[in-house]
């Protein structure tokens, strides 16, 4: 049986679950609405305050599929809670973020600012130049989102210079020495 598969799913108050006909599993909370479709052989049931995830049998599709569906309807349930967020820090020397309407201007070093529109969904916030917190209910798109500005200028290892995330460790290598000749 999978670990996290058979684990139940405690509803909070003020959240409300449904599954359609053809696993559409919908969420609605108190900071949004989120649904996905599960595979039609995984069964939700709602029991009062909990929703379990069942699988038909044993195979090795459906014992992959347990757990994934049961950490879908999770995530689901957590952002229109609580929501997600991904910190992300700038390191280098003239390198900085702003925050502009809707809009999160990066100088990242190329010759131009790098201007990104936040999707829908997402939100973007600036507290410091060289941090950024990107938010959202969904913790698939939080996450993409969070990879795109990272992709912008990956930290490099010599001298850990680019976007990281906030608990990422890079891995430094050392300059050349020698002599010259």
């Amino acid at each position: 049986m999978s670990r996290v598969g058979r684990l139940p799913i405690t509803i909070p108050q003020g959240v409300t679950v449904s599954v359609s006909n053809t696993n559409l599993v919908t969420v609605k909370g108190p900071l949004g609405e989120l649904s996905e479709q599960i595979d039609k052989d995984i069964k939700v049931e709602i029991d009062g305050e909990t929703l379990t995830v069942l699988r038909p049998s044993d195979n090795k599709r459906h014992r992959a599929l347990h757990g994934l569906s049961r950490a879908l309807v999770n995530n689901m349930v957590v952002g229109v809670t609580k929501g997600f967020e991904k910190k992300l820090q700038i390191v280098g020397v003239g390198y900085k973020a702003a925050k502009n309407g809707k809009k999160l201007e990066l100088s990242l070093g190329h010759s131009h600012p790098v201007v990104m529109e936040d999707p829908a969904g997402i939100t973007t916030e600036v507290p410091t130049q060289t941090e950024i917190v990107v938010k959202g209910i969904d913790k698939q798109q939080v996450g993409n989102y969070a990879s795109v500005i990272r992709d912008w200028r990956r930290p490099e290892p010599y001298k850990g210079k680019g976007v990281r995330y906030v608990d990422e460790y890079v891995r430094r290598k050392e300059g050349k020495t020698g002599k010259k000749k």
